[in-house]
């Protein structure tokens, strides 16, 4: 039954963003990379781990803008704990706009706070053009195991009646509530994806919705989740397979990591987390960036690390391409056998986009790095983000729909008292 109720999902979709530049696809071979989600804490070498503010989280929208290496603004960033709890929606959602022209997600962390992130959005692209077209998504988990409660359901159904996307998430620790097997896993993780996106086409057949996995293993002796391990890798290659079956978009894995600090552990366990997605054919690709701490914290120089990463698999991702050029016959024909390449046609015209370059990456022989104060890759990230954020520029935004969006802020938030919990 469940098969098909989700035969009116669309396999592909477009996410329009304010610039049309920045539009994404949204299934297919398409795939997207968007910054991580979440955290109440952020952290970066200079001040450590502290609860995150409105401050923080514009500052990482900016750092999302300002890499080419990401393709979407992302949601709740961090949570910005110097506001209200039932306001700091609309805060965020008007960052997203103001601070970035890509796509982003809305809130969904109780109804009315999903309705207010589709209003802002009519406001941002005018009414008509929301209801047929989507422009913000929401990002839910089931209740695991096997549990969809009456307010993801609400936020689920005020998203799909107006016509927005949707990414449907079993958050399942295994041992925890799931199965502590991969197949097990899996299977539970299907089962409660496709319940949560049939949702969706009962309420509006044809709205967006993306089925989703968050597979994670577990320290058994401590109780403690852990992230980046190879299970949870697998996992994601089934449910690629299980997506495509499907005809679906699928969202899973990230730059996940249960490190305490940028080090070799966080990207060790990034790098397996995060490749799994990409070889799964993961099209939508949250947590992406500054990933740390088992989720709890987003960390600046993570962040511009992780990003870095994204642009070594933008180069994965692109393959091999075999033609009478990229064989380079001519170069090797050029000096003949046992002479060097380095001035050869071929070489002079390929050397500035052969091979991806890391912003970050130290290359140089280990006397010059010595000399040069022997810094490491986190003190090179803390150098860059800082250094980012002082370049940045805000894409600009009409005068006449920003100072309604704050009209409209300052009416919600007049509406309601503060709420702390």
């Amino acid at each position: 039954m469940i098969r098909e109720i989700l035969g009116t999902a669309p396999a592909r979709f477009t996410q329009h963003a304010r610039n049309p530049a920045r539009n994404v696809e949204i299934g297919g071979d398409a795939v997207v990379f968007a910054p991580s989600y979440g955290s109440p804490f952020v952290m970066d070498l200079d001040r450590g781990r502290r609860y995150g503010t409105i401050e923080d989280f514009r500052n990482f929208i900016c750092l999302g803008q300002s890499s080419p290496w990401l393709h979407h603004s992302g949601g709740t960033i961090c949570e910005p704990t110097d506001i209200a709890v039932n306001k700091r929606h609309l805060d965020m959602v008007y960052s997203h706009i103001k601070y970035s022209d890509r796509a982003f997600l809305g809130s969904i962390t109780a109804p009315e706070r999903a309705e207010d992130s589709i209003e802002m959005v009519r406001i941002l692209f005018g009414a008509d053009f929301v209801d047929s077209h989507c422009v913000i998504m929401g990002n839910f988990n089931t209740t695991s195991p096997l549990v969809i409660d009456g307010v993801t359901s609400r936020g689920i159904r005020a998203y799909a009646g107006a016509g927005q996307g949707s990414i449907h998430l079993p958050f399942l620790l295994g041992g925890a509530v799931s199965p502590l097997t991969v197949a097990g896993s899996v299977a539970q993780c299907l089962a409660e994806s496709m319940t949560s996106c049939a949702l969706t086409q009962l309420v509006r057949p044809g709205a967006p919705a993306i089925l989703a996995s968050f597979l994670s293993s577990m320290s058994l002796r401590s109780g403690s989740p852990t992230f980046g391990t190879p299970e949870p890798a697998l996992g994601s290659l089934v449910m690629g397979q299980l997506a495509r079956r499907l005809n679906m978009p699928l969202r899973c894995a990230g730059n996940f990591s249960t490190s305490k600090l940028p080090d070799a552990q966080a990207m060790q366990q990034s790098m397996m987390s995060m490749l799994s997605a990409v070889q799964c054919g993961a099209n939508y690709v949250l947590h992406s960036a500054g990933f740390l701490d088992g989720l709890l914290s987003m960390s600046y120089e993570k962040f511009v690390m992780d990003t870095d990463l994204c642009g070594m698999l933008h180069a994965y991702l692109r393959g091999v391409t075999v033609d009478e050029d990229t064989l380079g016959f001519e170069a090797l024909a050029e000096g003949g056998p046992g002479e060097h390449l380095f001035g050869t046609a071929h070489t002079l015209r390929h050397y500035k986009t052969a091979f991806y370059d890391s912003a970050l990456d130290d290359n140089q022989p280990w006397e010059t790095w010595d000399e040069q104060g022997g810094i490491d890759m986190a003190t090179r990230a803390n150098a860059r983000w800082k250094s980012q954020l002082a370049a940045y520029e805000a894409p600009p935004l009409d005068d006449g729909i920003d100072g309604a969006l704050l009209e409209f802020i300052e009416r919600r938030k007049a509406e309601m008292p503060d709420a702390w919990y």
